[in-house]
């Protein structure tokens, strides 16, 4: 890039965003480019893995809460929390402002965050979600609830920070991706044979020094 490019992209994305890239770069503005569209590109790799994983786990606990509650409005009965609650009226008036006036019970599961997903299998939910139901969604796993929970909200916060366009340059990656893949083979060992067909993130992470240095290309 040249310096004006340098300078203008700077300035588009504010000194605020590039800081962080700039410590990581030693201060060196052209290599801190290079690490924040480096990092613009394993964040666009994780997301065909994370996809799988958030439409999977919300399917599956769908279908359990369905079978037990005997209605595709399980939420109707099912001991919500009071945020579980607001999370689902939350859904249903945002559909509603997109012109569904009675909004069908597969658009709201559809609607409804990772994170609502994520809190059914949280301490709260042990005895009405989790004991009855949804150990059932998991025929890959066998082990305590609490450290499922603790894996699928660490996979929430990377989910999130890959979604929001925030830094992922810094972390182990290596660990986020093979939490990902463990988890959707928690839920589904056919999918993670799928998801494998669009994995291009241990490729993107071999490139890291390559491309942040100059020696290469990226290669979206």
């Amino acid at each position: 890039m040249s310096v004006e490019e340098l300078r203008w992209a700077h300035a588009a994305f504010s000194s605020a965003r590039m800081a962080p890239y700039l410590a990581a770069s030693g201060g060196d503005l052209a290599q801190a480019m290079r690490l924040y569209w480096w990092n613009v590109e394993a964040s666009a790799a994780f997301y065909g893995p994370l996809h799988c994983l958030e439409v999977t786990l919300r399917n599956a606990l769908h279908t359990q809460l369905y079978g037990r509650h005997g209605r595709p409005d399980w939420w109707a009965n099912a001991r919500l929390t009071d945020e579980g609650r607001r999370s689902v009226e939350q859904a249903r008036s945002k559909l509603r402002r997109r012109a569904m006036r009675d909004p069908s019970p597969d658009a709201i599961v559809a609607e409804l965050t990772f994170g609502f997903w994520v809190s059914l299998l949280s301490h709260r939910a042990d005895r009405h979600f989790w004991v009855p139901a949804l150990h059932r969604a998991f025929p890959g796993y066998s082990g305590p609830r609490r450290e499922l929970h603790a894996e699928m909200y660490e996979a929430l916060q990377f989910r999130n920070r890959v979604m929001h366009h925030e830094p992922i340059h810094h972390r182990v990656l290596e660990k986020d991706h093979e939490r990902v893949f463990r988890l959707l083979g928690h839920l589904s060992p056919e999918c993670v044979v799928l998801a494998r067909e669009l994995d291009r993130i241990p490729e993107v992470l071999r490139r890291r020094d390559d491309v942040c240095a100059g020696r290469l290309r990226l290669s979206f």
